[in-house]
């Protein structure tokens, strides 16, 4: 069963405009030389924490999330160095005992091999690994994924030899046992994985098990899971048939998985340039068949953009795209970093998602946001969601670039939409079990449990890994809802806990109440003081009355 990973369902009321500021200092206090690499609930207090890259990209730093500011605190205790220049960081549960590991990939210069290291994590505690003993040496970089379903992740990638390889963890803390993959076609080798790899763990044909896609040199192929492992099922050109092993003189970036049309289905968004300089740029989108976006990167002063061209820097060794409702209106817009034809300047933009009457087979397209993010208008080398104050509204981080000295530097921009969002939050824990810490005591008697330990594979609500799955049709707007998926085999004794948040309409409508409450007491109390002031006036009048009768 999935653990850790989270869903946030978001539905906006709209009844304002944006408003949007910079909110560095708020944010990062004055540390601002951490470069992101990874996201997760390292000490299971429900926010999500920032695995940073420091010191050149040679030290691996958890920055905790905070409700105070600053808000992302780094932590020196949480903090691991190495020799060689890490290239990637993977937060996850590696051995089964509930708490989050860190898989930290680092990369020789030399023999041009990547080495595996895992910082096996404990109650709020992370060990740094000896460097001279890797885990793995492997070729590029690996998906994390579930194997076999027992909730320990484990590994796909290509080995020393550029074999594709399955790598298995499990309780000992020990190396894993690989586990070669056989080719679908036993005359045919397998073809290449293309590096870098925008391979994925998601569920493609929705039976609620998560596949496996491959990005090759020549096309994608489609691995449906199975109980234990994977077999295959279709291979997917890429658009216009393309391929760098052709002598295609463009630039093929890293492939987006998202339900761009909110049908229930994935599809793959492909960033594409025509040309080596990435002056001619567009997005295509498989849904089916391949569709040219047309994305219209002329600025409003006609300058044209594009993306950038792979040029071996740091998040700008690739092209990626990265997904997120930034708008609250539930379709999954872009962030995208792109290059001016002209001045050469590089800065990252929000691509919204709306609607294209005019589009024949699908219904969706992207349009370039070009003051979105301002003040952020500088050099800027990356830019990724993420949401500062648990409030179900995105907000962003961006890498900004000095050019004249080359150093990088994070900066926070605040999304502050002046409308209320009404948002569901839903967390699925862990199915093991730790009988050493069941259930670990948090402040003022709340109960902290392990959130953070980041199984892959899920990508939608109630997406499930092994097969099974349950409804609860009770949801109420605003709230977390937390899942225990134990026992795994047996759905019908899941647990789910709600957490109501008050939302701002909630507040406003207590207000309201309240004001009203007492106005209709103050008319009450008037009326009856006005009463009482005649009732007086009256007997007076009557003790003072003449009475004729009395003669």
């Amino acid at each position: 069963m999935p653990s850790g990973w989270t869903v946030v369902c978001l539905i906006g009321l709209a009844i304002g405009a944006t408003r949007c500021s910079d909110i560095t200092s708020p944010v990062f206090g004055d540390v601002l030389d951490g470069m992101p690499a990874a996201f997760g609930d390292f000490n299971s207090d429900e926010l999500t924490d920032v695995f940073m890259l420091r010191k050149n990209g040679t030290t691996v730093e958890i920055f905790l999330a905070a409700e105070q500011e600053p808000l992302l605190r780094p932590s020196s205790n949480l903090s691991c160095t190495f020799r060689h220049i890490v290239v990637g960081v993977v937060p996850g549960d590696f051995d089964g005992d509930v708490f989050m590991d860190v898989l930290v990939i680092t990369f020789d210069t030399k023999e041009k091999l990547s080495y595996a290291y895992v910082l096996w994590g404990g109650n709020g505690r992370l060990n740094c690994t000896n460097e001279d003993h890797p885990l793995i040496k492997m070729t590029g970089q690996p998906l994390a994924l579930d194997y076999n379903g027992d909730m320990i992740i484990d590994l796909f990638g290509l080995d020393e030899k550029k074999r594709r390889t399955f790598w298995i963890f499990d309780q000992s803390r020990t190396a894993p046992k690989a586990v070669p993959i056989e080719p679908y076609e036993r005359s045919e080798s397998l073809s290449p994985i293309s590096q870098p790899h925008s391979n994925a763990y998601l569920d493609w044909n929705n039976d609620f098990v998560a596949d496996l896609v491959v990005t090759t040199r020549k096309s994608f192929e489609i691995w449906l899971g199975i109980e234990e492992g994977f077999k295959y099922y279709k291979t997917i050109p890429f658009p216009y048939n393309i391929s760098p092993e052709d002598n295609f003189p463009g630039v093929i970036g890293q492939t987006l998985y998202l339900d761009v049309e909110l049908t229930g289905k994935m599809t793959m968004l492909l960033p594409l340039c025509f040309d080596s300089a990435c002056t001619n740029s567009t997005i295509m989108m498989y849904s089916g068949k391949w569709y040219n976006l047309q994305v219209n990167f002329r600025d409003v002063n006609n300058v044209l953009w594009g993306f950038v061209n792979p040029d071996g820097r740091r998040y700008t060794d690739t092209i990626t795209l990265r997904g997120g409702d930034f708008n609250m209106d539930g379709y999954p817009d872009l962030l995208a970093t792109l290059k001016s034809t002209s001045g050469k300047q590089k800065q990252s933009f929000f691509l919204e998602n709306v609607a294209c009457d005019a589009c024949v087979g699908f219904g969706r397209k992207f349009q370039v946001k070009w003051q979105a993010l301002n003040p952020f208008y500088n050099e800027t080398a990356m830019a990724v969601f993420y949401d500062f104050y648990q409030d179900g509204i995105l907000d962003v981080i961006l890498v900004e670039v000095d050019k004249s000295t080359g150093t990088y530097r994070t900066a926070a921009f605040k999304n502050s939409l002046d409308y209320d969002a009404n948002f569901v939050k839903v967390m699925v824990l862990t199915g093991r079990n730790n009988s050493m810490y069941p259930i670990s005591p948090g402040s003022l008697g709340k109960k902290k449990r392990t959130y953070g330990t980041n199984l892959p594979g899920p990508s939608i609500a109630y997406l499930l890994v092994g097969g099974k799955s349950r409804e609860w049709p009770q949801i109420i707007p605003n709230s977390q809802m937390v899942v225990i998926p134990n026992p795994i085999a047996e759905p019908w004794k899941w647990k789910a806990q709600l957490f109501v948040t008050p939302s701002k309409l909630i507040l406003l409508s207590a207000a309201a109440l309240t004001g009203t409450c007492g106005l209709i007491s103050f008319i009450i109390v008037a009326l009856y003081w006005k009463e009482r002031r005649e009732d007086k006036i009256e007997r007076l009048q009557e003790a003072h009355r003449f009475h004729f009768d009395a003669m």
